[in-house]
């Protein structure tokens, strides 16, 4: 058995993206949900898989109830946050592929724009990781990024100039977008240059949005994907990485952290696929901070050790460069949902229903969050 090409997204939906939506999370995940399903033309009661997050506050005897779905025979959820994203996926198509489910919906849902950070609750033990950093000042994940990308420019001579392209070119794709949050907010070098910092070396537009909104999408078989009314985009390769003596964002005491979980997951991403990242057209790299992106590039193939930073050089990443990405926005522009916009986006592409299409894509690479346990999609609409 294999997963290559085995099931296919032929559902995706979406709320609003705002800094303060007035609906809380679970009537978020449900309009979400719904959305996908009407957009697969598959009714709620033919749902019998779930994949979600293990920070998503909805859960599946609540969304199961509200949207009205059948029996369940399988449901999961993947840990460390943006890491996540992509593996929900991954469990549904080998749910399906398997014969747990016929069909599976994926979401997140989130009010991080209004609701509270994560990491200003003081009341639970911290995890053993964070007892050896936080005391000393890395509070945030900014912080703990921050570092990670200062030990980057320090080895590779990365700059603030790499990190720009990257924040322009999300903008430039969400200033394409109208469901972006930052759609008639265009960047310019001056602007990025001269704000303030969050964590030195990462300044505002360094990093993601802080965002309500939820998103949501439908799996079926290959078979079935054919009688949907949407172009299929097939499940090609997933994969999830953690590797060894892993811990996460603050992972400073490994031989080499800067050697991150994207590694782990590329090397059994491509192992299983029928393309090179050299044949892929479009990307949705994860970018809750811009040095993520270099470090993402390097780890799943498209450039060497080191060379992230000068890969985004002469307009690299956007639309007719060598590799365009985060074609809606992604997290720096058109909002952070834990990566789940990327997946979204990836569809959309392969559909050719972006509002920044890359002509004739056929391939498309999803990452979740490097730093921390990962996962990752080739997607393709090829038959």
């Amino acid at each position: 058995m294999t997963l290559k090409d085995a099931t296919a997204i032929v559902g995706i939906g979406r709320t609003p993206f705002a800094k303060n939506l007035a609906e809380d999370e679970r009537t978020l995940a449900c309009r979400a949900v719904l959305a996908a399903l009407d957009d697969a033309g598959i009714a709620p009661g033919e749902v019998d898989a779930l994949a979600s997050y293990t920070m998503e506050e909805t859960d599946e005897v609540e969304l199961a109830k509200a949207v009205g779905f059948g029996d369940l025979t399988f449901f999961s959820k993947v840990g460390y946050g943006g890491g996540g994203s992509c593996a929900t996926v991954a469990h549904l198509a080998a749910a399906i592929a398997s014969g747990q489910a016929s069909v599976g919906v994926a979401w997140r849902s989130r009010k991080r724009g209004s609701g509270p950070r994560p990491w200003t609750n003081t009341t639970v033990q911290l995890p053993t990781p964070a007892q050896w950093t936080r005391p000393f000042g890395l509070l945030r994940p900014a912080d703990e990024i921050a570092m990670l990308t200062r030990r980057y420019m320090h080895e590779y001579g990365a700059t603030r100039d790499h990190l720009f392209n990257v924040a322009l070119a999300c903008r430039n794709r969400a200033n394409q977008n109208p469901a972006a949050i930052m759609y008639d907010r265009p960047l310019t070098r001056e602007m990025y240059m001269t704000s303030r910092w969050i964590s030195e070396p990462l300044c505002l537009f360094d990093n993601c949005l802080e965002t309500d909104g939820a998103l949501a999408c439908v799996l079926v078989s290959r078979e079935r994907a054919r009688d949907c009314p949407n172009i299929p985009v097939y499940v090609h390769s997933a994969a999830q990485g953690l590797p060894a003596q892993h811990h996460g964002m603050v992972n400073y005491w490994n031989d080499d952290p800067l050697t991150g979980p994207a590694w782990s997951a590329a090397r059994h991403l491509w192992k299983h696929a029928d393309f090179t990242p050299q044949d892929v057209d479009v990307a949705q790299i994860y970018d809750a901070f811009t040095s993520l992106v270099p470090l993402s590039l390097e780890g799943y193939g498209f450039c060497g050790r080191g060379e992230g930073g000068a890969f985004t050089e002469q307009g690299a990443l956007e639309i007719g460069g060598r590799l365009p990405i985060n074609t809606g926005g992604g997290g720096l522009s058109e909002a952070y949902v834990h990566g789940f916009n990327l997946i979204d986006e990836g569809v959309r592409q392969l559909r050719g229903t972006s509002t920044a299409q890359v002509p004739d894509a056929a391939t498309c690479l999803v990452t979740a969050g490097e730093g921390v346990p990962t996962s990752a999609l080739l997607l393709t609409n090829r038959s």
